[in-house]
């Protein structure tokens, strides 16, 4: 089957079986190549994919000091997509990325060599854990690309203080427009819960309730709001000011920082943006077009996909405050400062 193929039709038998349904025809039903999972990763760095099957059979479930359980990755997930079900409808199933493995034995294989070791005597789990899911029935279109909506989460145990006994657990929750073309999340505020404080499934359901109850009546005014980026032009010399820009936010006094807007794009990531405009087949420069901040927005997202997943949310939404900083400050309304990183 040809990679660049933009749409794949298989059986009806094969497709309910996966779980991947979108629309039918005669016999057949027609599949969005993402759902088979042949599409950018919405986070990259140095994670890896796992299924919720492996993640539910083979990690097993740190304890605190005390041997209380923690809340595992897979129930963490459940909790936040059954409530995510019931405001948004149906999801499709869960992409997880997960990094910084710590991996074991059993104590019956304590000589064994590397080599040696059944799959039975291993063990893992993985600290850090970030996962997403479509609503099937909310799609639209935002300047020419195909978005969805998605709901996710991110947790890190190196942020739980497992050597004590039981306390908080942190979570992040997300909701937010997901391109399908290159899988870049753009997340604003009223969708993301920042870090939150939980310490059983129930807590983590009513935060997650909080949440998509707020965000749900203004999904459209939200679509409306990153669909609007695409009206305001920067010039490829307005770019390169704030490219000089933001390579110099990371060397400037912290007194003088506090006074500017937040940016958590940090050097790498600005780099990863040059390169983005210069090589980007979908966001980049083209002959005879300018760019605009619904571009700059796209390649700061693609930027910070390279993130740390304890970090990758709070510069993705960061990012689209930049985004919409930056026209406003080109439209003269600026309020923020963001005329800055203009001049």
């Amino acid at each position: 089957m040809k990679k660049n193929q933009k749409q794949l039709a298989v059986s009806k038998t094969e497709a309910e079986a996966t779980n991947m349904v979108i629309e039918s025809t005669g016999n057949e039903l027609i599949i969005a190549p993402d759902e088979m999972g042949n599409h950018p990763n919405f986070i990259e760095s140095n994670t890896s994919a796992i299924t919720l099957e492996e993640l539910t059979n083979k990690n097993i479930i740190p304890t605190f000091c005390d041997n209380t359980l923690t809340i595992s990755h897979q129930n963490f997930i459940g909790a936040v997509s059954k409530v995510a079900e019931q405001i948004f409808g149906e999801l499709t199933p869960v992409e997880c990325r997960v990094s910084h493995p710590i991996i074991g034995r059993v104590p019956s294989a304590q000589n064994k060599k590397a080599s040696e070791l059944r799959e039975d005597e291993k063990t893992v789990f993985y600290q850090r854990l970030a996962w997403v899911a479509h609503a099937r029935n909310l799609t639209n279109t935002i300047n020419g690309q195909t978005v969805n909506l998605c709901i996710g989460g991110v947790r890190a145990y190196n942020e739980d203080k497992l050597y004590r006994p039981q306390t908080p657990m942190k979570f992040k929750i997300f909701v937010g427009w997901k391109v399908r073309v290159c899988s870049n999340l753009c997340l604003t505020c009223d969708g993301f819960s920042g870090t939150i404080e939980c310490m059983t499934e129930a807590d983590i359901m009513q935060k997650a309730l909080e949440l998509f109850s707020g965000f749900n009546p203004r999904k459209e005014e939200t679509l409306g709001l990153l669909e609007n980026l695409q009206s305001t032009e920067i010039s490829e010399e307005l770019f390169c000011k704030i490219i000089g820009r933001l390579r110099l936010y990371q060397f400037l006094p912290v007194n003088e920082q506090k006074a500017l807007p937040s940016l958590n794009i940090g050097d790498q990531a600005v780099n990863t943006m040059v390169k983005g405009y210069v090589s980007n087949p979908n966001f980049g420069k083209k002959e005879g077009e300018i760019i605009t901040c619904w571009n700059l927005l796209q390649l700061a997202n693609e930027a910070v996909k390279s993130s740390y997943i304890d970090t990758w949310l709070d510069r993705n939404r960061n990012c689209t405050d930049f985004a919409l900083g930056i026209q406003q400050a080109i439209e003269g309304n600026d309020t923020e400062g963001y005329s800055w990183f203009l001049n």
